[in-house]
């Protein structure tokens, strides 16, 4: 059979995403003295370091490898989207995990030289200079700013005890005045996607997600904090397609939360295997044994901390010695019980009432064979449960 079409589907996007980025160079540019690109060769990066960060990026949202140059000219262009960013109750955690760092890497430089209308911890306008700030930012950008939202937001009858500026404006109805005008709302970090450790029992502020103070849809970016490569990676994402992304059904960005930390870990091996660390010091755990029975959550945990690690990738926590705590997951203050000690026989809400991932983990000393079976069965199921929103 001979084909004759030439086009294919990422000939299209490509073509899209060309179009979207020459469409975005018209706008002005925030900062005229300085682009993106000189800040970062002013701070030692050299164009191979560059080009390479853009590849780790491309690869990371699932384009081909042809689609690299084209991310670095979008990196060019991401001055031109303004941002607000709002902090609602947290505790910076994620502000400081994208900016912070000693040796600032590629990705707080891009944030840092965006277009950052309003972010209370960077800025040096305070009082009314800064409700001023924001209100502003609002009116100008209507329609076009992308919203980042950190941290809890109390609501109900103790909405007040988050009350900000001159004003007494409430948390609360920040957040939902600047949702209202939003081109893309995300939710940065896990209180702020949902509830966080704010909304853990008792919950004294009642303490929500942003997704219950707006109707406008929300990308969370959950995480304790989240990487920065997460953080970044969904603003190129909006930056190349000008839509959200594929989305898990806690409105995850697939790219990143679509497998369970037990599937990427690298002491996944020695699960297998039935060799675990039975207490913190012992020779399993010199030996780089799987920490599941001193309470990783990794088997309940969907996120890429094991690819993307932290502290410019130099480790995470698994690496490090110290099980996943399930920070990535709705409730997980709550649910995932007490952080040294695995979940055991509780009724965990997985896929079959509980025997899903718990169950894969629970048994794995009864037989090898079994735990191995069910592990592959507990995988189909919650792989399967974690459909996408159309």
């Amino acid at each position: 059979m001979n084909i004759t079409k030439t086009d294919t589907t990422y000939d299209t996007l490509h073509k899209e995403f060309k179009e979207r980025i020459d469409k975005l160079k018209k706008l002005p540019q925030m900062d005229r003295k300085h682009s993106i690109e000189e800040i970062i060769e002013e701070n030692g990066f050299s164009r191979r370091d560059f080009m390479k960060w853009a590849g780790a990026i491309t690869a990371m949202l699932s384009l081909p490898s042809t689609f690299t140059p084209l991310m670095a000219e979008a990196v060019k262009v991401a001055d031109r989207l303004p941002i607000i960013w709002l902090h609602m109750a947290e505790c910076t955690g994620c502000t400081e995990s994208l900016l912070r760092s000693a040796n600032p890497s590629i990705d707080s430089l891009i944030f840092n030289h965006v277009s950052l209308e309003y972010q209370e911890t960077l800025m040096t306008a305070s009082g009314w200079q800064a409700e001023e700030n924001l209100e502003n930012a609002i009116e100008k950008y209507k329609g076009r700013y992308i919203l980042m939202v950190e941290g809890g937001i109390p609501s109900a009858d103790t909405e007040h005890y988050l009350t900000i500026g001159g004003h007494g404006h409430t948390g609360k109805e920040s957040a939902h005045h600047a949702s209202e005008h939003a081109a893309a709302i995300f939710a940065i970090g896990t209180c702020s996607a949902f509830g966080g450790v704010q909304a853990a029992a008792p919950n004294p502020s009642n303490a929500v997600a942003l997704s219950e103070i707006t109707s406008k849809p929300v990308i969370n970016v959950p995480g304790c904090p989240p990487s920065e490569k997460n953080i970044v990676g969904t603003l190129m994402h909006y930056l190349l397609y000008g839509t959200l992304p594929a989305l898990d059904v806690y409105n995850r960005p697939k790219w990143a939360y679509r497998l369970r930390i037990h599937d990427l870990c690298e002491r996944r091996g020695h699960f297998d295997a039935g060799e675990f660390v039975e207490q913190f010091g012992d020779e399993g755990a010199k030996d780089g044994f799987c920490l599941y029975k001193v309470g990783c959550k990794g088997p309940y945990t969907f996120n890429n901390c094991s690819k993307q690690k932290f502290n410019q990738g130099t480790s995470w926590p698994v690496q490090a010695g110290f099980g996943c705590i399930g920070c990535s997951e709705p409730n997980f203050w709550d649910t995932m019980g007490t952080v040294n000690e695995p979940l055991s026989n509780k009724l965990y809400h997985t896929t079959f009432g509980g025997l899903g991932a718990d169950a894969t983990a629970d048994r794995i000393g009864l037989s090898l064979l079994t735990a191995t079976a069910v592990g592959i069965a507990a995988h189909a199921a919650i792989s399967a449960y974690k459909n996408p929103k159309e």
